[in-house]
């Protein structure tokens, strides 16, 4: 019998990071399952919830040309992109060796359920216009790579934007007051360059600070959008108070996820929100987030979009990760399906 049960045990090694931060503890913790084979979406999912992190990611062999395939779940499920995990996952696999590191700034493509993505990873040095002094540290102890000081996600959707729920039932939901949201053009957007978000622009920090989802009004608001519509709601303002250009928090409660310390996916919309609001026909525009602050997980990401003749052409998302821990996931029984 004993023998029989340790030749079910299937062992998988993981890797968890915090994303968009250069501390450990703060910036938004991610799971890496480094080689995912043998697990069942069904599984996946469970896994997810018991690491609990807002994304766990689970690894597999490319299959369109790619570095690797990566599948990403929350504990209410699978979403087809999400940019810490983008982030995060580039960053462990140099760290660990499972991507090598052969130059000073690498481009790899990981397989997502949204297209192909790509990332730029830079070693030694610091985000363009950053500190150097503040790069990560080269090999990561341990665990068989080179830590890379800066990670960037380039879509591969590019930025769409549609209706919003009434900014009056968003408000009540937010647990703000209907002036505390800006109106006009700035008034709430559903906007989206994979994963769609509700962004809700308010008059300050202040605003993003109150903000509270209540559940039934939460419902309400969104009753009628649907889920897939919008997976959450980003609440920012335009304040460089909080140590960037934006200060934002983002709520996602439909997928188990009540605020997320940093949020990729929601900062590459809101690049492209806020691109096609800045009077500027070409070049590059840059700002920085900082989110997580009220969880007390400080984190900062790096938000580009390029425009050319008044259309918004690409949106980079980037920043810095450290990783936390490694250890072995130890699964009793054969799996239940495929586990592609």
């Amino acid at each position: 019998m004993r023998t029989q049960m340790r030749s079910q045990m299937r062992t998988y090694r993981f890797v968890t990071a915090d994303v968009f931060t250069d501390m450990q503890f703060g910036g938004n913790p991610l799971a890496v399952l480094l080689d995912a084979r043998g697990l069942t979406g069904e599984e996946m999912l469970a896994v997810a919830r018991e690491f609990n992190y807002s994304e766990t990611t689970f690894v597999l062999p490319p299959e369109r040309g790619g570095d690797a395939r990566v599948r990403i779940f929350t504990p209410g499920g699978e979403v087809p992109f999400a940019g810490h995990p983008t982030v995060g996952t580039a960053h462990v696999l140099f760290a660990t060796g499972a991507l090598p590191a052969t130059a000073g700034e690498q481009r790899v493509v990981l397989e997502e359920a949204i297209g192909d993505v790509p990332v730029l990873v830079r070693f030694g040095s610091a985000a363009p216009g950053g500190d150097p002094s503040r790069a990560a540290p080269g090999a990561a102890a341990g665990l068989g790579g080179i830590e890379p000081a800066f990670a960037q996600l380039s879509v591969a959707a590019l930025p769409t934007e549609r209706d919003a729920p009434d900014a009056g039932a968003l408000a009540d939901a937010l647990s703000l007051a209907p002036d505390d949201l800006l109106g006009g053009d700035w008034a709430p957007r559903v906007a989206s360059c994979g994963l769609p978000f509700t962004l809700v622009a308010v008059r300050g920090a202040d605003a993003v600070r109150r903000a509270r989802v209540r559940g039934d009004a939460w419902e309400r608001a969104f009753a009628g959008h649907g889920r897939g519509v919008s997976e959450g709601a980003m609440v920012f303002a335009l304040d460089a108070a909080a140590g960037g250009d934006v200060h934002a928090r983002v709520f996602v409660p439909d997928l188990s996820v009540p605020e997320d310390p940093a949020t990729g996916s929601a900062c590459a919309a809101l690049g492209g929100y806020l691109a096609r609001r800045t009077p500027r026909l070409d070049g590059t525009l840059r700002w920085t987030v900082a989110q997580g602050l009220e969880m007390g997980r400080p984190s900062r990401l790096e938000v580009e979009a390029d425009r050319a003749g008044g259309a918004t052409t690409a949106v980079r998302v980037g920043g810095r990760s450290v990783i936390v821990s490694d250890g072995t996931l130890r699964l009793r029984g054969a799996p239940a399906g495929g586990g592609r």
